[in-house]
């Protein structure tokens, strides 16, 4: 894959191509690699599920795109900025813009428990310049794209239940008109009921061209919403195309076991016998 070389200054305007372009990266922590040789591009309006186990670099993955880590080797470009090489200052300035933002598994930690839902969702916006009447009004207009009423604008976060905060915190992802949101884990702390209203919002992003990395262990729910997946195995990329393809003829050990842990997605899950063979190809 190639990459275009942008200069490391935050704005200007952005060029085509991926919204999200990484090249070979590696992530170490001390002695323990993290992720090792990644490349994923993600086109805009693109959802692309990125799936694996506990450990197998997922959230590390969605940190370094985030500037939240920094990588041992290899490259990575935002919107048309080359951030492989950002420092904080840059990094705050490319979040300010509101290229690129980040919606948590549990939204407590994402929505300040000490501001109204409408502080919450105006606040990036007044940041940017934006002024107060106009940031009141879209945060009005991204809660109802939410599937929620105005009437929870004024409360605070501790009284929405788990499902709406989570609405809320991808409203206030939305309200900065991102080109890419990255979700980590967004339905794994929610109910059957709530996990379903969220992905059904974040089916309806795609049309709207926003780019989203959807990242989760759970295959069955990404299946459904993603143009494509990535499968993270141990720190690599072991898989990467088209849903699917991925659901349909899974190429790779960990893959397969993946969907035949997931009945779902099968007509029957497998057996124990079945599962410990792929377990046993992994580990050759």
């Amino acid at each position: 894959m190639t990459t275009t070389q942008h200069p490391h200054t935050p704005g200007g305007p952005p060029t085509a191509g991926p919204v999200l372009d990484i090249t070979g990266l590696d992530v170490r922590y001390g002695r323990r690699t993290a992720l090792r040789g990644v490349s994923l591009a993600v086109a805009p309006g693109e959802t692309v599920g990125v799936i694996g186990e506990t450990g197998s670099g997922k959230s590390t993955l969605a940190r370094a795109a985030l500037g939240l880590v920094s990588p041992s080797a290899g490259s990575i470009v935002v919107g048309g900025h080359d951030v492989t090489g950002y420092g904080r200052r840059q990094w705050r300035d490319l979040r300010r813009e509101g290229v690129v933002q980040y919606v948590f598994q549990d939204p407590l930690r994402s929505l300040d428990p000490d501001l109204t839902i409408e502080d919450s969702l105006t606040e990036p916006l007044l940041v940017q310049g934006v002024p107060r009447e106009e940031a009141a009004a879209r945060a009005r207009a991204f809660l109802s794209r939410v599937r929620l009423t105005e009437d929870l604008l004024g409360r605070l976060p501790g009284e929405l239940s788990g499902g709406q905060r989570q609405r809320v915190a991808v409203a206030r992802a939305l309200v900065t008109d991102p080109r890419l949101v990255i979700l980590d884990e967004p339905v794994s702390a929610l109910d059957s009921a709530n996990r379903v209203q969220i992905l059904e919002i974040l089916k309806e992003l795609r049309s709207a061209g926003v780019a989203l990395v959807f990242i989760s262990h759970d295959l069955g729910s990404v299946a459904g919403v993603a143009d494509r997946i990535a499968v993270l195995y141990r720190g690599e990329l072991v898989e990467d195309g088209a849903a699917a393809d991925v659901v349909g003829r899974p190429r790779h050990p960990y893959t397969r076991l993946l969907l035949r842990s997931a009945p779902t997605l099968r007509s029957a899950p497998a057996d124990r016998a079945e599962r410990e063979a792929l377990r046993a190809l992994l580990h050759n």
